[in-house]
């Protein structure tokens, strides 16, 4: 079964929709006017219920099937991010220094089109709970709505999401049982030193020597302290320092980020980071001290979940355009918290060859729209048949 029939009626609705969006970006928690959109949609469509105001500007929407079930959770982020756009586009962000570089828009919109198309025929028993989440990229926008209690508030049973995949064919499937994205967090270690002439660095206590045994050593942590099996990324990204070829400065500074998908190997990573940072300030004779971010958790998909979701992509794109053992990515994802919370499944929806994420000349395919709106609708029909 391809695009279901009245969803591809509406996909010229559906372009309009996400590039009203594209054009007005809000970030973080702040995602009113995209809110206030998409409760105009909903109203129009007729859903059954709505509440606002969750995480400050997320929208919780019920649908009712024929008859009594559990509730399904579909998931979509509403937020954009701060950079400048570059594609050029007419309906480029009207704002500036801030654009829809993740596609954001384009998931909003393809919820949006499952919940047009779900509030008029209702061929399935039970509810549908329509996620508009604020803030994934920043906030852990998923995991403030799962401690508000919405899982428990509207009786979600299950949950999925979507995301959009450049770089993978144009309505291609992936998804994967267990891990699929990786924990981030974040890492800074703060060095002070005694600063002092560069000709007489004898009377110094060097934080640059510090930082640079620190960074080196840092890598030997994959290399070293892990089964090479196990995914494990560790980047030092930034490191400051210094004001003048001829001056020791007093402090140094560096930050960096780990991904892991094992709370066993994040607990080494902590673990080996601060014996580099307590070894080396004693061998360089500074003072070191290490700050450790937890940020968002590996995003798990539950295996009969995953399973399930990929056959309802099948029946949409086609058994050769789904992958249901893809393998895991180290991104990350704060869906991670509603799956902590539900079982569910996450997957990749690709869109063509076009710029990549979080690039300044980045737009959603909107090709891929009706698409993922029909995924959505068929897998509420299949996981609630009548």
């Amino acid at each position: 079964m391809p695009v279901v029939n009245r969803i591809a009626d509406f996909a010229s609705d559906m372009k309009e929709w996400r590039r009203w969006m594209h054009r007005h970006p809000e970030l973080r928690f702040d995602c009113h006017q995209t809110a206030g959109f998409v409760v105009e949609r909903l109203r129009e469509f007729g859903v059954d219920e709505i509440q606002e105001g969750i995480a400050e500007s997320g929208v919780i929407a019920i649908i009712k099937g024929q008859g009594a079930g559990p509730t399904i959770g579909l998931r979509a982020d509403m937020d954009a991010l701060p950079i400048k756009e570059a594609t050029g586009a007419d309906h480029a962000s009207e704002t500036p220094g801030k654009m829809h570089a993740c596609g954001h828009d384009g998931h909003t919109t393809m919820l949006l089109g499952a919940a047009r198309y779900l509030a008029e025929t209702r061929r399935f028993k039970g509810r549908v709970a329509l996620i508009f989440q604020p803030a994934e990229e920043h906030g852990a926008g998923a995991e403030v709505m799962v401690k508000a209690g919405v899982m428990e508030r509207f009786g979600i049973a299950q949950v999925y999401a979507l995301h959009n995949a450049p770089g993978i064919p144009l309505g291609h499937f992936m998804t994967t049982p267990g891990p699929i994205m990786a924990a981030a967090d974040t890492f800074e270690i703060h060095i002070k030193g005694q600063g002092g002439h560069g000709a007489m660095p004898h009377e110094t206590r060097d934080p640059v020597m510090a930082a640079t045994g620190i960074v080196q050593a840092i890598q030997t942590i994959v290399s070293r302290n892990h089964y090479a099996a196990d995914d494990l990324v560790i980047s030092v990204t930034q490191i400051h320092t210094g004001s003048a070829d001829n001056i020791v400065p007093d402090k140094a500074y560096i930050c960096g980020t780990v991904r892991t998908f094992d709370i066993g190997v994040q607990a080494m990573v902590i673990r080996r980071l601060q014996q580099i940072v307590d070894g080396n300030a004693l061998a360089f004779g500074v003072d070191a001290e290490l700050d450790f971010q937890l940020g968002y958790p590996a995003t798990v998909n539950h295996s009969d979940k995953a399973a399930f979701a990929a056959a309802v992509a099948r029946e949409v794109s086609g058994d050769a355009a789904v992958d249901a053992n893809s393998g895991r990515e180290m991104g990350a994802e704060d869906f991670a918290y509603m799956l902590q919370a539900r079982p569910g499944a996450y997957l990749f929806l690709g869109q063509g060859d076009t710029a990549g994420l979080h690039h300044p000349a980045y737009d959603f395919n909107d090709e891929v729209a009706p698409i993922g709106a029909s995924f959505f609708a068929r897998l509420v029909e299949q996981a609630q048949p009548l």
